[in-house]
């Protein structure tokens, strides 16, 4: 049976087509089957000319459910389009990054070659990453539902008035604020926008829900990192007409008016994501922000045990025993 490949690519980016017609090529030397979607194939076409490409089409010559892997040759935003296109299924990603930081990204650009034969090979392992699950209310009624790998961001739909919001954790409300937004990310989410506003770092293996203000005007409104079980929840108050954009992954946004409710869960569905090696996700952190790191001597692998002369005795001064004399009382 054939091993179908899928290839994501930035078609309009001339090193995303050039990288992604090498990986069509490197994948069907390895005896693997390349596939594209129909519009990143045209643009390829278009970029280099009619040619007999090893590449089938996605709905044409075979569809989702024959895809073993999808390979993204791209920055985060490009991966998380491609999460878009595989969500109803259990496609695994493999990001290459051709972009700046690339935190979901598995390998560079350089290393295209080595990742091709560890596909090949099955040299990999695939690890699942929490999404979320967005709602948002109107008045009562439910205008949007959708979902999210990275944060929901609400914003400030005007830029010369603040947002007044109110946070809420499992249906109690904490405290409220005029602020630009609150962000509401994941672990994998908590090196991006979340990162950005100010939030901490949380490693992708932690189970946890993160909730960001963003340039709040008030004393107590610092990031907060809660339980994934927990209901997390920003209302849009009325004290104000100011209306409010709310983003998913930077990709999907709706316009919310005054009183509108926004309510994020943890999703039962995953983004299965494939690693290629285990690389410590600080390890990733030193190299993506270019951490300096010199000065490190690491642990000590074996203990060192100093020779032991023999214990010193410490003698005691000697005190006097005769008594003091008694001092006179007036």
């Amino acid at each position: 049976m054939s091993r179908r490949i899928l290839v994501f690519a930035h078609t309009g980016r001339e090193e995303s087509l050039k990288a992604a017609r090498e990986a069509c090529m490197e994948l069907r030397d390895s005896g693997l089957v390349p596939v594209m979607d129909p519009a990143e194939r045209a643009d390829m076409a278009l970029y280099f000319g009619e040619r007999d490409e090893p590449t089938e089409v996605l709905g044409e010559d075979c569809e989702l459910g024959d895809i073993e892997l999808g390979v993204v040759l791209g920055g985060d935003g490009t991966i998380l389009r491609a999460a878009e296109m595989v969500r109803e299924t259990a496609i695994p990603l493999l990001g290459v990054n051709l972009g700046h930081v690339g935190f979901l990204a598995e390998s560079e650009r350089a290393d295209l070659k080595d990742t091709v034969r560890w596909i090949a090979r099955k040299d990999y392992v695939v690890e699942e990453r929490m999404t979320i699950d967005i709602q948002v209310w109107v008045k009562g009624q439910r205008i949007w539902h959708t979902w999210a790998l990275n944060e929901v961001s609400l914003e400030k739909g005007n830029r010369e008035r603040m947002l007044e919001v109110v946070m809420e954790v499992d249906e109690r409300p904490l405290t409220a604020f005029g602020c630009d937004g609150v962000v509401m990310a994941t672990p994998t989410g908590s090196t991006a926008y979340a990162f950005s506003a100010g939030g901490p770092v949380v490693w992708p293996e932690v189970e946890a829900l993160l909730m960001v203000p963003i340039s709040a005007h008030a004393l107590f409104a610092k990031p907060l990192v809660v339980s994934p079980h927990s209901r997390l929840a920003v209302e849009v108050l009325t004290r104000t007409d100011a209306h409010g954009v709310l983003w998913c992954d930077g990709r999907r946004s709706i316009e919310l008016p005054p009183g509108a409710r926004i309510e994020v869960t943890r999703s039962s569905r995953p983004v299965l994501l494939a690693r290629t090696h285990e690389t410590p996700f600080s390890a990733r952190l030193v190299s993506k922000f270019e951490l300096p790191t010199t000065g490190w001597r690491g642990p000590e692998h074996q203990a060192r045990t100093a020779p032991t002369g023999p214990v010193p005795v410490i003698t005691q001064p000697k005190f006097s025993t005769t008594p003091l004399p008694s001092p006179k009382h007036l």
